[in-house]
């Protein structure tokens, strides 16, 4: 299984510990046994939540593609004013400790925005996550127009990595970047770029697999 390089140092560090643990235990008391079963579990979480998958999954112009894996808690029609500056339709995610954590480009375009701004770190699902938490925001032009993808982190997650810069050029279900551990991707759509949503709150989605959005002829 192909690890996101992020995740290396957490996992050589819960493995290291965890044989430490174990060579005391051998070495001198089974007291050592308790917690050195305690950081295997974590070490073994660590590798499932840095796994980085291989997604395959309909790809075109047509399509707008979930950008991260996790449970939809949210459609909205809001007002973007950072990127679109227009009404749009809003997408929102949530991922927990236990999805894969790597976010893939919903479309293929030009990154034209890549915005960094701190802030709290509310409960991710929370309405005001959106507004108030420490987020960075990507802006794709596509060949059906622009395309707002914002990496929020959660209660837990302290750290948003984002890949891209203004300029480049991406494909459609390559890596945008990740999140660390725990949070919230939202996708905004231009109110009139006749689209149509296609899933649901409560539905799961995964990361360059799942079709979010389908633009119309």
């Amino acid at each position: 299984m192909r690890m996101a390089p992020e995740g290396w140092p957490f996992i050589a560090a819960g493995w290291a510990v965890t044989a430490l643990l174990i060579w005391a235990a051998l070495r001198w008391t089974p007291w050592w046994w308790a917690p050195a079963g305690v950081l295997a579990v974590l070490s073994v979480w660590l590798l499932v939540f840095f796994r980085d998958p291989a997604r395959a999954g309909p790809r075109g112009d047509q399509y707008v593609i979930a950008p991260a894996d996790g449970t939809i808690v949210g459609v909205a029609d809001v007002h973007e004013p950072l990127f679109l500056k227009a009404p749009a339709r809003r997408i929102s995610i949530f991922m927990s400790v236990f999805n894969v954590h790597v976010n893939r480009y919903p479309v293929t375009g030009r990154v034209d925005l890549v915005e960094y701004r701190p802030g709290k770190f509310l409960h991710a699902a929370a309405e005001k996550a959106s507004l108030d938490n420490e987020q960075a925001s990507i802006g794709v032009t596509g060949p059906r127009g622009p395309v707002l993808v914002r990496q929020i982190a959660g209660l837990i997650a302290r750290r948003i990595v984002t890949d891209g810069k203004a300029g480049d050029r991406v494909a459609q279900g390559d890596r945008l970047g990740m999140i660390r551990f725990g949070s919230r991707v939202d996708v905004y759509l231009p109110a009139g770029s006749r689209s149509v949503v296609k899933v649901a709150p409560g539905d799961r989605v995964q990361a360059g697999t799942t079709v979010l959005a389908e633009y119309q002829p």
